[in-house]
């Protein structure tokens, strides 16, 4: 599915939508270009779960957990853009906090898939030079049986 934002703010509003689907135990991998949208969606799923702390690239901390303020799942955002190898990420131990968080990875194409059996993966492109600075598309992909049965958002 590929769905066109027009600029941050649809982005942003893209990434509330999805974290109404998200449930303790997702895994989204964000891929894109710098500047492509990644951290801007994240802070829509951020507030979209309603979690504590302002959601900013964890670029040099590699990763952060944002704890909910109500019922919902916490939010853990890492940036696996310094990372090279599947024992850094091991390193992380993400899996120990997979089940009870939504977990976004900004950079982990390659790197972070074998930690779930289902994932959605998310990759936004910038075009240049085509209708504006902040124009975006966001495709759309889900994989494993979790993501099977859902609809999601701008379909």
């Amino acid at each position: 599915m590929t769905i066109d934002l027009a600029d941050a703010e649809q982005t942003r509003a893209l990434g509330e939508r999805l974290a109404s689907l998200l449930l303790a135990g997702d895994l989204v991998v964000l891929v894109g270009d710098l500047g492509a949208g990644k951290t801007t969606l994240t802070q829509g799923i951020g507030a979209g779960l309603g979690v504590r702390g302002q959601v900013a690239s964890p670029t040099f901390i590699i990763a952060r957990a944002h704890p909910s303020l109500g019922s919902g799942p916490d939010l853990v955002h890492v940036d696996a853009y310094r990372l090279g190898s599947l024992d850094e990420v091991d390193a992380l131990d993400l899996d120990s906090s997979l089940q009870d968080s939504v977990t976004v990875v900004e950079w982990g194409e390659g790197l972070v898939e074998q930690l779930s059996e289902d994932w959605l993966e998310i990759r936004l492109e910038r075009p240049r030079g085509e209708g504006g600075a902040d124009v975006r598309v966001a495709r759309l992909i889900g994989h494993g049986p979790r993501w099977a049965e859902v609809t999601l958002p701008g379909s």
